[in-house]
């Protein structure tokens, strides 16, 4: 069913009746030619680029929850591009391109919002390295504009810019990035996929991989054995768990991530403003929320809630730009388990085990890099090798010595 001006016009003088399921709810098939573990956001992207972009119809996705119930759902729904290192910021700008023409491409309303997104700097060593980054960005095909301090007086007068301890001289504005409908996305994909005919099973755990001589044939799962040529793991979180299944260990720490919303407010926020002396990013929702995160928590867990040390820390980070929030509400929070990766950079790669690949190790870039991911992961398991942009994402990088430090804070995960 293709949804249209015309079909909503067409069900709403009908009593809206006609509308279909969005996707089915299948029971597995004994075989599959891949099966992506992971019906979030990179598991649902890659299953409908395997099937629409490389012609794979016999897919399965499996998802031991709900779609939607991981860190697709618990995002604070920023996309951009703005990465300096050669190994990540083509792999982004090439997302940022797919977000652009996503909601044409899978029929959905994903509400893709290109309102910008402003990392503010505060001393003038920050500033030469913004421009450092921008100057990155340009070369690689994305936009970058530097704005001074006089700029941005006059496009964002409520900022402190006077604060004593974090004066604001200006900022790197990318006005391409913005924010998308995080549960949105999930739903577009899912029912992309299922159009095409993948197969996405819910309430289906993997218990184990299946592996004879050193080759994948299958997995266990809580509905039973199924066998695949290629099994495709993207579990964010839960990365390291579930590849110990197969006997693996990754160099990845699973960390919680909270973020927060405030009550509904006037609109303030034309776009996504980032605070330069502390780890404060904020947007505005359209029910007039501003939803903001911070740091990860900073120690090892599989939960999904935070505690209120780092509740503080970002209240105080928000603050310190906008006084004028100080009197809003808070009305929740929520986690993601993050799958930290050492140098805090991503994977997509194939593992020793024959028909075994391995989608991991986004830290706080898993939602921007959504699209990316998904048709990165889809060409490699289509072609069993990496595609341009993802040429660097590999698992073996650290014993070569080939990391991707985009933040310079070296092999502690907590930093990243």
């Amino acid at each position: 069913m293709r949804y249209s001006a015309f079909e909503i016009l067409k069900q709403g003088l009908s009593g809206n009746k006609g509308w279909k399921p969005v996707w089915r709810e299948p029971e597995p098939k004994a075989e599959y030619d891949v099966i992506i573990v992971g019906g979030g956001g990179h598991g649902l992207s890659t299953a409908y680029y395997l099937s629409k972009v490389y012609g794979m119809r016999n897919i399965a996705v499996l998802e031991k929850g709900w779609l939607g119930s991981g860190n697709i759902g618990r995002n604070t729904t920023i996309i951009r591009s703005n990465y300096m290192m050669p190994g990540n910021q083509p792999f982004y700008e090439f997302s940022l391109k797919l977000w652009e023409g996503l909601e044409q491409d899978f029929n959905y309303n994903a509400m893709v919002s290109q309102r910008s997104i402003l990392n503010l700097f505060h001393s003038d060593p920050q500033r030469d390295a913004f421009v450092r980054r921008a100057n990155a960005m340009i070369l690689s095909g994305a936009d970058a504009e530097l704005a001074d301090e006089a700029q941005l007086r006059r496009e964002l007068p409520f900022l402190d810019f006077d604060n004593a301890r974090f004066p604001i001289k200006g900022g790197l504005y990318q006005r391409r990035g913005g924010t998308v409908r995080h549960d949105a996305v999930a739903w577009g994909y899912a029912r992309g996929a299922d159009s095409h005919g993948v197969d996405i099973i819910q309430n289906c755990e993997v218990t184990g991989f299946d592996i004879e001589n050193g080759v994948c044939t299958g997995v266990q799962s809580s509905k039973g054995r199924i066998r695949a040529k290629k099994v495709a793991v993207c579990v964010a979180g839960s990365s390291s768990r579930v590849m110990s299944l197969a006997g693996m260990r990754l160099p990845i720490e699973s960390h919680v991530l909270q973020a927060f919303v405030t009550e509904g407010l006037k609109p303030t926020l034309p776009g996504v403003i980032t605070f330069g002396a502390g780890h404060f990013y904020v947007s505005q929702s359209d029910k007039g929320g501003l939803v903001f995160g911070g740091d990860i928590d900073g120690y090892n867990t599989y939960a999904q809630r935070g505690n209120l040390p780092v509740v503080e820390d970002v209240a105080e980070g928000g603050m310190a730009i906008m006084p004028m929030i100080g009197r809003t509400r808070l009305l929740r929070s929520w986690g993601g388990v993050m799958d930290m990766s050492m140098d805090g950079s991503p994977f997509i790669d194939k593992t020793h085990i024959e028909g075994l690949y391995f989608n991991g190790g986004w830290c706080y870039g898993g939602f921007k890099a959504t699209p990316a991911s998904g048709y990165c992961y889809a060409h490699l398991l289509a072609n069993d090798t990496p595609h341009p942009v993802a040429t660097e994402m590999r698992l073996d990088r650290f014993k070569r010595g080939h990391i991707i430090d985009e933040k310079g804070q070296g092999n502690q995960p907590n930093l990243h």
